[in-house]
């Protein structure tokens, strides 16, 4: 494979003295890019990042904190911006560590000026793991609770009732690094009325291993929208928490990928065809192996509507263990969310589940049983990589089928793009997407202006999904395998198959170039800064 570097159309936006572009954000309706960086939130044309709408700016004014810097942290970097309506954005910063929230009105792009405490919604420290998503007005977040970080809380802030939490034991959060939260609607009309769901998505340390040091286990835990904690057991606490362990490895190489960096949830059309992608890494960095693996939503949900629980159990006088809980589990089963079986069983909220189920929950947030992978493994493995960020898009190719195309940045500002086949996944490109070789912090996709858009510490960069134009001959482009380009023979260019009528256009994802017209020059592939197939070992 020739690799070469080219010359690459990405806009970027950076201003000068602002740092820390790391909090990203897409209008659906107006073409708006909303970012939240040190001391300031800029709104930016989402088909253009270059092009500065708006700014607004929350400086510091003293900061005499515990012996920490100046320079860098006291100040205020903004962590959270999250859409409450059409008019208003619901803005966090770290607030020299004293978190403060408030409302951005987008009409004069202004902040109201009444500060909320953030505690719990945003992170004290710009470097602590923190995560949130705004449903229905109500903000989800999963962050530290404390100044040093050591009160882990998943929690739910909400103007029309009181706050609800995590309990505070190492049972239910163990040191966790959050790295994503969404929500996964029930479908319409569902027989069994169930509630919609929070998942949180987060490594923490392993309290159901033995090991010598501290053992890593990426997680993924679910909330039930509708839960209002007990009424007298795990009052104002989830009585819906539950979490399970996401298993990412290659059994064959007895191989763990044991740290989850970011997760994408690619929805489908029906609830069943939804995927989660993550990327992971293992807590032994010295391997310089990366993984995305891929987990069906239907998997997730038989782990939590059926998987065993586990229980702690002493030995030894003051040593626990963690062992399956073999015992009888109460009815309605712990953690579930409120059906219409329970409804007819006149529990038409988590107030009125009996004590019994909530006492259960309560000593047992855990599942034995594992979310494993489509496929059992890795879809992508690279090596000397690491990954922070992940996208996916599904893309429906000239063949009539959809791929979904996975990107993922790297530490080092590269982005790479590679295209799931059935036994074996594709890198169509690799890209230096940032000027400094920097992590990728955040990476959005919009479908609608068909672009990315990275943020790092000192901008951000917009990308287009594909760059066709780069194939200069029929063999390129077709051998690029790539969904979303295809050869136009009557302009003889290589054209996004978005943009052209396709019943003249020739692509072939299997890279069979013999559809190509004969004759033409055999040009060395370029891949856009290298593009190889997943060879490891």
């Amino acid at each position: 494979v020739c690799s070469l570097m080219l010359n690459l159309d990405l806009m970027e936006f950076s201003e000068p003295g602002i740092f820390n572009y790391s909090t990203l954000l897409l209008s659906e309706k107006g073409d708006a890019l909303y970012v939240g960086a040190r001391e300031a939130v800029f709104e930016l044309s989402k088909k253009n990042v270059t092009v500065r709408n708006n700014k607004v700016s929350k400086a510091m004014k003293m900061c005499t904190l515990k012996g920490k810097s100046k320079e860098r942290d006291c100040l205020n970097y903004i962590r959270v911006l999250q859409v409450v309506d059409n008019e208003r954005l619901y803005v966090c910063g770290t607030h020299a560590f004293q978190p403060q929230c408030d409302y951005l009105n987008l009409a004069d792009f202004s902040l109201v000026g009444q500060p909320e405490d953030g505690r719990g919604k945003c992170s004290f420290d710009p470097s602590q793991s923190f995560t949130t998503v705004m449903v229905d007005g109500e903000l989800y977040s999963g962050t530290a609770y404390n100044f040093l970080g050591s009160e882990p809380i998943i929690s739910r802030y909400s103007p029309y009732q009181s706050l609800l939490r995590t309990e505070y034991s190492t049972s239910w959060l163990n040191e966790p690094s959050f790295v994503f939260a969404d929500v996964i609607r029930e479908r319409k009309n569902k027989a069994d009325g169930e509630d919609d769901k929070i998942y949180y998505f987060f490594t923490e340390v392993s309290v159901e291993y033995e090991f010598f040091g501290k053992l890593l286990i990426p997680r993924v835990a679910r909330v039930c929208k509708g839960d209002l904690g007990g009424q007298r057991t795990l009052q104002k606490k989830w009585t819906s928490f539950l979490k399970a362990k996401l298993v990412c490895s290659m059994p064959e190489l007895n191989f763990v990928f044991n740290v989850v960096h970011d997760v994408f949830i690619l929805k489908g059309t029906d609830w069943k065809d939804t995927v989660i992608y993550g990327v992971f890494t293992s807590q032994w960095g010295n391997v310089g192996l990366s993984a995305v693996c891929a987990y069906s939503l239907t998997a997730l949900e038989d782990v939590f509507s059926k998987g065993k629980y586990m229980q702690k159990t002493t030995v030894e006088q003051s040593h626990t263990k963690w062992v399956r809980y073999n015992g009888i589990t109460p009815t309605p089963r712990p953690g579930a969310c409120i059906n219409n079986l329970m409804r007819q069983q006149n529990i038409s909220s988590s107030l009125h589940l009996p004590d019994k189920t909530l006492q259960f929950v309560k000593d047992h947030p855990l599942l034995e049983d594992p979310v494993l992978p489509i496929g059992n493994g890795p879809r992508l493995i690279t090596k000397d990589v690491n990954y922070t960020q992940i996208v996916v898009e599904r893309v429906r190719a000239l063949d009539g089928k959809i791929y979904d195309v996975i990107f993922t940045g790297t530490d080092k500002g590269v982005l790479h793009k590679s295209v799931v086949f059935d036994e074996e996944v594709h890198i169509v490109e690799e890209i230096q997407l940032l000027k400094n070789s920097e992590p990728i912090k955040n990476l959005l996709l919009s479908s609608e202006t068909r672009s990315l858009y990275a943020g790092s510490d000192s901008g951000v960069v917009q990308s287009p999904t594909e760059f066709c134009g780069r194939y200069p001959s029929c063999n390129d482009c077709v051998l690029a395998r790539d969904p979303y380009c295809a050869w136009d023979p009557h302009t003889a260019a290589c054209v996004t198959v978005f943009d052209t009528p396709n019943q003249r256009l020739i692509q072939s994802l299997n890279g069979d170039a013999d559809k190509c017209p004969s004759g033409e020059e055999q040009h060395v592939h370029i891949g856009i800064l290298g593009s190889s197939e997943q060879h490891l070992f």
